[in-house]
């Protein structure tokens, strides 16, 4: 049999090689050589934002009918294609441009904080045990046993067998002076030779669908002592949690993949606090994790299918207390690892943690609580009664579907504003040229353009206007937000008439779930005391901007609080705390979950919600000034 020859693939600007022996697209070739690529729908060929140079055509596969659709005559005739539709036929030169690399992102980190009495499931306890003896023959772990038993609730003790193993040596070598690490008062997790009772550390983990944050924690006060979050690596199979249920769906090789490629981002993030705080992995001994209910059965090794087909029910609901050397965790082998209970299949644990981290449920007076991403959740209520409802907002604010989105990138566009010639003013990430325009921008520019008169309250561009930068290119209309000049990809940087349609949609979404608990609960806009806006995307808006679109309900902006990243504070407030986590428990059981896809106002009230800001202006009364 012929040996079929070797193609290689060099990847640019960082000129990297890869080997193939099989028949792979160069998106999965990108893959196996850990370079990052652009692609929101998991290379199906659908959003088009995969875009790579080659260099000779006749190297690679013909153009396919997706590619035509996606890129321009100019692109086609530069060389451009699209990474998961393009298969090498030999040795081949890959350039990927500025637009399809994934940049390191402006990830929030922090969150509102509130101060709780500390009281961690893990505790340390030194003493010296007394040698046996021809007088004294009690066995190693009951001589343990006995010597925990003299602290208060520390009975009927199990020990982690890896431990018992080497508990015979460790008390020899350390002459019986020990410290013995126990969880929740119920298990040995670590036995370790003399008075190590002041390193104790714990980890906060936030599993979201575009990154990972992590806190290390140092257990005996409390206080975080270093941060650090990456891109969530699962994103190479799809931006949105549906493409990766689909891929995890086909098999229990690709469910195993999804896990790995998490948990090795953990370990990542993991390392980096570590070597920040120059602590040692080892000395971690609890972790606690939050994360959507996709993320959350990704992350435990579960099929997640169940969550994406009606009845979207979850496998699991309460707390998953698991041993980290059984899922991969770098940290104390036999050290726990504690999911946050979830609430509902599209309501999990992260959004457990922003209620917690809120104190949303002590509030006296009605609230709202909204948790902005690709599925936005949304309570309404207080201290008696709280609903929630998660709303398929889309992933156009992580700039998914829109022309030039990105998400918040180095170079992103962040924010703008237009003079009254129609001038456009825009800041970007890094104060760097732009690439694109990220979520916030993307809520700047419409409301923007619909004060300005450059649009009217269905979305649709007005051309009696007259400026340069409203236009028709490749026959759809654009308005030009950074003409080719200024900008690093040197081409223009628009936004379309579809892509303002993909921003209505994400928005109508959002306020149909608010205006839906709102009637569950018999709550109008003048009782709701205080709007909190939680994730890292809620941070930056700005307020004024998303009442003036209608994304949320109007109310005075004073009333409208950005809390951060809540969900990384309640999975660190469940592992300093017994009692939050007892807390978060009882939230999941106590949150009542409305299922918008079966309640019988919510199309309706989709379809007001998607005119600008709303086709009943009587709810948006600080917007009628706006109007033309």
């Amino acid at each position: 049999m012929t040996k079929k020859p070797l193609i290689i693939v060099t990847f640019y600007p960082k000129k990297r090689k890869i080997k193939l022996e099989k028949d792979i697209s160069i998106l999965n070739a990108a893959m196996e050589a850990n370079i990052g690529i652009r692609t929101e729908c998991g290379g199906k060929g659908i959003c088009g934002k995969c875009k790579i140079i080659v260099k000779g055509k006749k190297a690679v596969s013909e153009l396919t009918e997706s590619e035509k659709t996606h890129l321009s005559r100019e692109e086609i005739a530069t060389g451009y294609r699209l990474a998961c539709q393009t298969f090498p036929k030999k040795s081949v030169e890959i350039l990927i441009p500025e637009e399809s690399r994934v940049s390191a992102r402006k990830i929030l980190k922090f969150g509102l904080e509130s101060e709780i009495p500390l009281n961690p499931l893990v505790r340390k306890f030194h003493f010296k045990l007394k040698k046996p003896s021809l007088c004294s023959i009690e066995p190693d772990y009951e001589r343990l046993l006995q010597a925990l038993s003299t602290f208060s609730n520390i009975k009927d003790v199990k020990i982690d067998y890896t431990i018992l193993e080497q508990l015979p040596d460790i008390l020899r070598n350390a002459e019986w002076d020990v410290t013995v690490t126990v969880w929740n008062n119920r298990k040995i997790i670590s036995v370790e030779p003399y008075d190590t009772s002041k390193i104790l550390f714990g980890f906060a983990i936030d599993i979201g669908t575009s990154k990972i944050v992590g806190y290390l924690v140092d257990l005996n006060n409390g206080k975080t002592i270093s941060t650090a979050s990456i891109e969530n690596p699962q994103i190479m199979y799809g931006s949105d949690i549906i493409t990766r249920i689909a891929y995890a769906s086909e098999n229990r090789d690709n469910l195993h993949s999804l896990q790995k490629i998490v948990v090795d981002g953990i370990n990542k993030v993991l390392a980096q606090t570590c070597a920040q705080a120059k602590v040692n992995p080892f000395n971690i001994y609890e972790s606690t994790v939050v994360g959507n209910t996709t993320m959350h059965h990704l992350f435990l090794g579960i099929q997640p299918k169940h969550t994406a087909t009606s009845p979207y029910v979850p496998a699991v609901k309460s707390t998953i207390n698991a041993v980290a050397r059984e899922i991969g965790v770098k940290m104390n082998p036999s050290g726990i690892i504690s999911t946050l209970p979830i609430v509902a299949g599209f309501v999990g644990g992260d959004a457990v943690g922003d209620v917690l981290a809120t104190e949303f449920h002590e509030l006296k007076k009605t609230s709202m609580l909204i948790d902005i991403g690709t599925n936005t959740e949304v309570f309404v209520g207080n201290a008696d009664d709280i609903l929630s409802c998660s709303c398929a907002s889309g992933p156009a604010f992580e700039g998914a579907r829109v022309t030039h989105g990105v998400k918040a990138e180095i170079g992103a566009i962040e924010r703008v504003r237009i003079g009254s010639n129609f001038d456009v003013e825009y800041e970007t990430i890094g104060k760097t040229g732009p690439v694109g325009l990220c979520g916030s921008a993307m809520i700047d520019i419409v409301a923007e353009m619909f004060k300005h008169g450059v649009i009217d309250s269905g979305g649709r561009f007005n051309f009696q206007i007259r400026t340069p930068r409203l236009k028709i290119s490749n026959r759809q209309a654009e308005f030009v937000v950074a003409w080719k000049n200024e900008t690093t990809l040197k081409k223009e940087i628009t936004i379309t008439q579809k892509d303002i349609r993909e921003i209505q949609l994400a928005k109508a979404a959002i306020y149909a779930g608010c205006s839906v608990l709102m009637k569950r609960k018999n709550v109008k806009e003048k009782d709701l005391n205080r709007i909190f806006i939680a994730g890292a995307f809620g941070n930056y808006i700005n307020p004024k901007n998303a009442k003036l679109i209608g994304l949320v309900p109007d109310v005075p902006t004073e009333k409208i609080k950005f809390v951060g990243n809540t969900a990384i504070i309640g999975a660190k407030m469940a592992l300093i705390s017994k009692e939050a986590r007892e807390t978060a428990e009882a939230l999941s059981r106590k949150i009542r979950y409305i299922e918008l896809a079966i309640d019988s106002e919510f199309e309706k009230e989709f379809i007001n919600a998607m005119q600008i800001p709303h086709k009943d202006l009587r709810k948006f009364p600080s917007v009628k000034g706006y109007l033309h």
